[in-house]
């Protein structure tokens, strides 16, 4: 049965690597705007004199909105076109549309800006990705989920090593992006809670060496095998995409999990932002009920439809 599953995945693999884009940038400007135009949506009935979140968005005509310039193919910053693109991206620009407003996309640093929580009135929203965790739920209001993705592993093209997750990984050197729950599923303190699809634990004392972006964390496989990890841990779609830019690593096994993600609003926002979490949450959902963010997914990830819960496959 493993190697039936394996191969079912290596072909979700096949078809996430076929994905069209742009390559991906090392900038760290925080520039680009979506285009959307504003004085609709939403807004139009939001009193703009009240001293809340939505009503300073909607007097401001700009939704402040954090996301990753180096996640391909969720969200990346292309500079040859000064344009922010991805999955993510839509998904925002969609967001302030509805709202009335224009995005004002800006990239932030996953461990210390955005999931730390306590942003310091910098953004109103992060859609990035985020998944839900029990922890997460003390600093940040969450959005009804908006899609799934497979958390996988990825080793370097030339290892043959590594090929059963359960045992294979034991003590390997694991390269993840910090402040992620792949970090926190190979220190065993992940906790999706009740709502999430279940999985297990099945990689025993890895050596977890975290970086920056998770993008960082397969730069450093694409070194060598084993020259600075022996594997990485990310999206399964987020490796798909940088196997198809030429990149030499490989997806070895099952998805460990299937992460439930949400826009997530800081729940110390020094103004309240109650009214701004409720017209969210009712976006994420009338998007779900008209198929926009089925398209979206199927846009970028290649005809999948990652909007509704997958069952694990460990």
């Amino acid at each position: 049965m493993r190697n039936l599953r394996t191969r079912a995945a290596l072909a979700v693999v096949a078809v996430f690597a076929m994905i069209g884009v742009a390559c991906a940038s090392d900038t760290t400007s925080s520039a680009g705007s979506s285009d959307t135009g504003t004085g609709g949506g939403l807004c139009a009935s939001v009193g703009t004199s009240a001293d809340d979140a939505l009503a300073h968005i909607c007097a401001n005509h700009q939704i402040r909105v954090a996301t990753d310039q180096k996640y391909k193919p969720q969200s990346w910053f292309d500079v040859k076109t000064n344009t922010w693109m991805g999955f993510d991206v839509d998904v925002a620009n969609e967001i302030a549309k509805r709202l009335g407003v224009a995005a004002d996309i800006q990239h932030h640093d996953w461990d210390t800006d955005v999931t730390a929580g306590s942003w310091n009135d910098r953004y109103d929203i992060d859609v990035g990705s985020m998944t839900i965790t029990e922890e997460r739920k003390q600093k940040f209001f969450f959005s009804p989920v908006y899609y799934y993705t497979p958390a996988s592993i990825a080793v370097h093209a030339d290892n043959t090593s590594i090929q059963d997750l359960s045992t294979d990984l034991d003590g390997k050197k694991v390269c993840v992006g910090s402040g992620t729950t792949y970090e926190l599923y190979l220190e065993r303190k992940l906790n999706l809670g009740p709502d999430a699809p279940s999985f297990d634990y099945v990689v025993d004392d890895p050596q977890v060496v975290g970086f920056t972006t998770d993008t960082d964390a397969l730069d450093q496989l694409a070194l060598g095998d084993g020259v600075r990890c022996d594997a990485a841990m990310t999206a399964l779609p987020t490796i798909a995409q940088y196997i198809a830019d030429g990149n030499p690593v490989k997806v070895v096994g099952d998805p460990l999990y299937y992460e439930p993600l949400a826009i997530a609003l800081d729940k110390n926002d020094p103004v309240d932002n109650t009214s701004l979490v409720d017209a969210v949450s009712k976006i994420i959902d009338d998007m779900h009920a008209d198929g926009t963010l089925s398209a979206l997914s199927e846009k970028w990830y290649n005809g999948q439809d990652l909007t509704v819960q997958a069952a694990s496959g460990t």
